[in-house]
């Protein structure tokens, strides 16, 4: 019987550069460990910059330079779409920055879930008609969709409120897709592992800070700056997804 080939992808989020050597630091860490794995791609899914500023994400160009690994990447909320465009993907525009990346046991398909100028997500028209297109594009090939913004609530209140809205628009299109193996997330600054549409949503860890239970401390926001920074290592084989969460030594 034929088995699919292994995929290992390297899944880091909400580095917020901020042009901190801090942020910085931690990122580029992040980052070389990720390397390090060598993976088939590294997925980047938002809060690349902190403030959507050019010169932050002149940081990040510097930082993910070099290497033969891809990068894919989905911006989040702390990120602008025009300038993450023109320094990252030297481009022009403000429209939703959505990439997919197609290897030959996998499709991975990122999606833009950031709303200019606010905290929470959405997918809008062009973005689930794009998503559409990809998965229709490579019947039988396992997928994963990511995006910044998780479809669920995970349990912490400061994250839940900002979470994906109108999630029944990404939940139709991957109902219409089976061979979507997983969805995929950042946002919550935090390690976690829930479902959404009858697939795994499995959310990085955060790179910058890391996010608290409701049940550890009373904080608002509710992070711990001094956890040491964390990725997602998923592995995919045989039609599987396994996910391992890694801090960052």
């Amino acid at each position: 019987m034929e088995v699919d080939p292994m995929v290992v992808l390297a899944h880091v989020s909400d580095i917020h550069i901020d042009g901190d050597e801090r942020n910085t630091a931690r990122a580029a860490r992040a980052l070389g460990y990720a390397r390090s794995l060598r993976p088939d791609a590294i997925l980047l899914t938002g809060d690349i910059a902190d403030h959507g500023a050019v010169e932050e994400y002149e940081i990040v160009r510097e930082l993910t330079a070099g290497g033969d690994v891809p990068l894919v990447l989905c911006p989040g909320n702390h990120d602008t779409r025009g300038n993450l465009r023109k320094v990252l993907l030297e481009q022009d525009g403000d429209h939703p920055v959505n990439q997919a990346l197609n290897l030959p046991a996998a499709t991975i398909a990122l999606c833009d879930s950031s709303i200019p100028g606010r905290d929470d997500g959405d997918l809008d028209d062009d973005t689930v008609n794009w998503l559409d297109s990809v998965l229709t594009a490579t019947p039988g090939v396992p997928a994963l969709v990511g995006m910044h913004h998780p479809a669920v609530e995970l349990g912490i209140p400061y994250v839940d409120e900002i979470r994906l809205g109108r999630a029944e628009r990404l939940r139709e299109v991957l109902e219409r897709h089976s061979h979507v193996v997983a969805v995929l997330a950042g946002h919550a600054h935090t390690a976690a592992a829930t479902t959404f549409a009858g697939l795994p949503l499995l959310v990085a860890p955060g790179v910058a800070s890391t996010a608290l239970l409701p049940s550890e401390t009373t904080a608002r926001p509710p992070v711990d700056l001094g956890l040491p920074p964390a990725i997602a290592v998923h592995v995919l084989h045989d039609g599987r997804i396994t996910t391992h969460f890694r801090p960052v030594p």
